[in-house]
Parts: C-alpha cells; sequence; structure tokens
C-alpha cells in the first residue's frame, strides 16, 4: 500500500532544508518486484527527499536496504514502479530514451564493483573516450581527437594518475586506481550530478581513505554533487552534507551530518552510530540489536523496526511513524524518538 496523502505531504515539507530549487528531487518513490507465488517485493517504499546544487547527501543503511536499487533509480538505470523523479526542474520519471539520453550527459554512476564496471579488452583510453563519441553535442571542438586526448589527459591528472594509464588494461591496475579511472570516466562529460554505489566498499581500509579524500577534492573543486551510497558511516560522516538512514526500503532519519550522526534520534540509527569502532578506551560499548532484518517480501505491520528495536511499544507494531521534522535540519520516523 502506498503513503496516504497525509504521508506524502509530511515527507515533501522536508525534502530539503533550503529555499533554492534542487537539482534533483524524489517525491514517493516505489520501486517493486514481482517475484515466484504471487510474492511482491517493494525494495524502495515511498521515499523522499531533494539534494540541492553542491551537496552531498550520503545514504546509508545495512545491505539489503534498497539503497542501491534507490541510487538506480535516481538515475533512471531502473523504473520507478510509482512516484516521481525530478532533475532540474524536469520530470524525467517517465522521459522516454531519445529525451533521456542528452540529460544523461548531466547525471553519471560511479559502481561499487571497479572491474566488473570496465571492458577488460578494451584500454583505458578507449574506456573514457567512448562517452565523448557517443554523446555529441553543438560544439564539435570537443570531439576532434586532439581535444578527446588532451580531455583525457585532464582527467588523469584529477584523478592522479599517470598519463600513460591511458594505454594500459582494466587487469594492470589495482582495485584503487580502477575506481579511480572509473571516477575518471563519470566525469568525462562534465557531469552536474554523481550518484556513487558503496565506491569504497570492496577497496582495503588503507585505500578506501584515498578514494573518499579525492572524492571530496573533486566535489570542492569541480562543485559536484553527490548522492553517496555507503554502509559505513565513517565514510559518511567524512563527505556528507546531510545523511539519509535507510531501513528495508524506507528513510528513517535524515538531516545535517552533524545532526545525525551526533544526535541521533531513531534507535536504528543510534544503534548504528554505537557499532563505529570507538579507539577511545572507556568508550560505551555498543548495543546489540536483537534479532535479524525482516524479510524484504514479508515486511513487519506498523514501524519497520519494531522487531529489533530496544524500546519498542504496542503502537510501533501497528502504526507506521511518518517522517516528521524534530528541528529545522532533522527529521525522524519514530514514534518515540530520542531527543537531547
Amino acid at each position: 500500500m502506498h503513503s496516504t496523502p497525509s504521508t506524502a505531504q509530511a515527507a515533501r515539507s522536508l525534502l530539503s532544508p533550503y529555499a533554492a530549487q534542487p537539482l534533483l528531487a524524489i517525491r514517493d518513490v516505489y520501486k517493486t518486484y514481482s517475484l515466484k507465488r504471487g510474492q511482491t517485493l517493494r525494495a524502495v517504499d515511498g521515499v523522499s527527499f531533494t539534494v540541492m546544487p553542491g551537496e552531498v547527501l550520503g545514504l546509508v543503511g545495512e545491505s539489503g536496504c534498497g539503497k542501491s536499487t534507490l541510487g538506480r533509480c535516481l538515475l533512471r538505470l531502473n523504473d520507478v514502479s510509482a512516484g516521481q523523479i525530478i532533475f532540474d526542474g524536469q520530470d524525467i520519471t517517465h522521459l522516454p530514451e531519445r529525451i533521456l539520453r542528452p540529460l544523461r550527459q548531466q547525471m553519471q554512476m560511479v559502481f561499487q564493483d571497479s572491474y566488473a564496471s570496465l571492458n577488460p579488452r578494451r584500454r583505458i583510453g578507449d574506456l573514457l573516450a567512448e562517452p565523448l563519441r557517443v554523446h555529441r553535442t553543438q560544439d564539435e571542438h570537443r570531439h576532434t581527437s586532439a581535444a578527446i586526448v588532451h580531455r583525457l589527459e585532464e582527467l588523469m591528472e584529477l584523478v592522479s594518475l599517470p598519463r600513460a594509464a591511458l594505454e594500459r588494461y582494466p587487469h594492470e591496475f589495482s582495485g584503487g586506481q580502477r575506481q579511480r579511472i572509473n571516477i575518471a570516466r563519470a566525469l568525462v562529460l562534465s557531469p552536474r550530478l554523481v550518484v556513487a554505489d558503496e565506491p569504497v566498499s570492496a577497496l582495503d581500509v588503507s585505500v578506501q581513505a584515498q578514494i573518499v579524500n579525492l572524492f571530496a577534492d573533486l566535489q570542492k573543486q569541480l562543485v559536484l554533487t553527490y548522492v553517496f551510497i555507503a554502509h559505513d558511516l565513517a565514510v559518511v560522516r567524512q563527505i556528507s552534507t546531510r545523511v539519509a538512514v535507510m531501513y528495508l526500503g524506507v528513510i528513517v532519519e535524515l538531516g545535517q551530518t552533524d545532526a545525525v550522526l551526533h544526535n541521533p534520534a531513531h534507535p536504528y540509527t543510534i544503534a548504528l552510530t554505537q557499532a563505529v569502532p570507538r579507539p577511545v578506551v572507556g568508550a560505551p560499548r555498543h548495543v546489540l540489536l536483537r534479532g535479524d532484518i525482516p524479510s524484504p517480501v514479508n515486511k513487519p505491520a506498523g514501524c519497520r523496526f519494531h522487531t529489533r528495536c530496544p524500546a519498542v511499544q504496542a503502537r510501533c507494531q501497528s502504526e507506521a511513524p511518518i517522517l516528521t521534522q524534530i528541528n529545522p535540519d532533522h527529521a525522524v520516523a519514530c514514534h518515540y524518538p530520542v531527543l537531547k
């Protein structure tokens, strides 16, 4: 069942704390899959938020919560089942591909698997040049051989790789280097929005920090807008302007990074923040969540989190909470939020 009008209206009022027009707005987005035996999987279950130009929205949650599916929906790599996706004021939810194609230059994605994202039979230079040849514009000078070579050399410098890398194949690079190449490919057409789908989760910890720093540097240098998907709160804290916490297809907490991570109000967010390793001697131990994550095919009634919540009450088992603003830069979907 989709959100009631009151739920949708409440969610829309919390889309962003900014007054300017958002670069990206999603409104009551659903993504469902039909399974065998008449079952339905609601991977994304009525999500609304906006992303402002130059902002970094961190989308965080456990594996299977729907965040990667949502990321693909944002760029129309997956079609939504219901709701709206609005990019720069234009509703792109149902645009045919021939009309959507020019907009794809402005929306790019960096995937989790750096090796699977690259054709192993093609040189890096060919892989990076292909978008320039496919997305031709009225500026033909941009697509001359000399201009393409110049652009590729610029990209190598941006991601701190040698120009000689353009002549090599994907298998000749480490995982971190391949992810730098994927970032360069996402930037080749100078997009305005980049969706990064867990871009560091498959990398060693030392390399993760380098890639996150690269994302941060590029965002400032090129004034990019990110939706940065991760399950690691340390990564989200480092790069995000705002954070959206997702659980079983819904947003349970949304707000400025400091507000959400330093003063979490939802029990699930509290558990996530307390699970981050603390190097300080005497730091409080994290609270273990009871039980397993419910099946996304058979989600609990009422609050999705009530089967694992340490503070569950009777109301939580029958009534789904609405994302409600608790201060100007912080919203939470909980009947009994922890307020400080």
